[in-house]
C-alpha cells in the first residue's frame, strides 16, 4: 500500500475546512479524497508522487448543504488507478469527529485533564456555564467515554469550542 494519512490521525476532532495531508503514490499523481458518514459524501483530490512516494496535502470544505447525519465521519484516500479488474484500487480510511456537527461555529477545542472526584456535568459547567450541556463533551470524546458516568482521573478530554 502506498497511501499513508498523516492528518487527520484517528479521532481527530476536526473542523471545516478538513485538512488532509500525507504521503503517497498514485497514477499521473491523482488521488481521491472521500468524506462520508455513511448517508452522504463529499468528494475532493490531491496530487502526490507519480513514481514515488510524495507528500500530499488538501482542505477539504463541507459544503453548507452536505447532508451528513452524524458527527463520526471517515475520510479515505484513494488512488482510484491503482486498482485491477476484480481487484479494488489501494484505500485508507481513517475516522474522525466532526466539530461543526457537535456544536454549531465550532472554531477548535481546549484539552481538559481529568480530576479526581470530576464529572462531566462539573466539567460542563465550568467551561460553558450548564451542567446540561455536558452532551458536547461526550461526543467530542465518544472514542474513549463510551459512558458519560464513567470518566477517570487523567484522562485527557476535548472541549469543543466556538469561535
Amino acid at each position: 500500500m502506498n497511501i499513508e494519512i498523516l492528518q487527520p490521525k484517528p479521532f481527530d476532532l476536526v473542523g471545516n475546512p478538513i485538512l488532509v495531508a500525507g504521503n503517497a503514490v498514485g497514477f499521473e499523481s491523482h488521488l481521491t479524497i472521500r468524506i462520508s458518514d455513511g448517508h452522504d459524501e463529499i468528494v475532493a483530490t490531491a496530487t502526490a508522487g507519480s513514481t514515488s512516494i510524495r507528500q500530499f496535502q488538501a482542505a477539504v470544505a463541507i459544503p453548507s448543504a452536505a447532508a451528513f447525519t452524524l458527527s463520526r465521519l471517515f475520510v479515505t484516500v484513494t488512488d482510484d488507478s491503482g486498482g485491477e479488474e476484480g481487484v479494488p484500487p489501494p484505500a485508507v480510511t481513517v475516522p474522525v469527529l466532526y466539530g461543526p456537527m457537535i456544536l454549531p461555529g465550532f472554531g477548535g477545542y481546549w484539552l481538559h485533564t481529568v480530576a479526581s472526584g470530576e464529572s462531566l456535568s462539573a466539567i460542563a459547567r465550568r467551561y460553558y456555564g450548564a451542567a446540561s450541556r455536558y452532551p458536547l463533551i461526550q461526543e467530542a470524546n465518544q472514542h474513549i467515554v463510551a459512558d458519560a458516568n464513567l470518566v477517570f482521573p487523567g484522562q485527557v478530554l476535548r472541549i469543543p469550542r466556538q469561535t
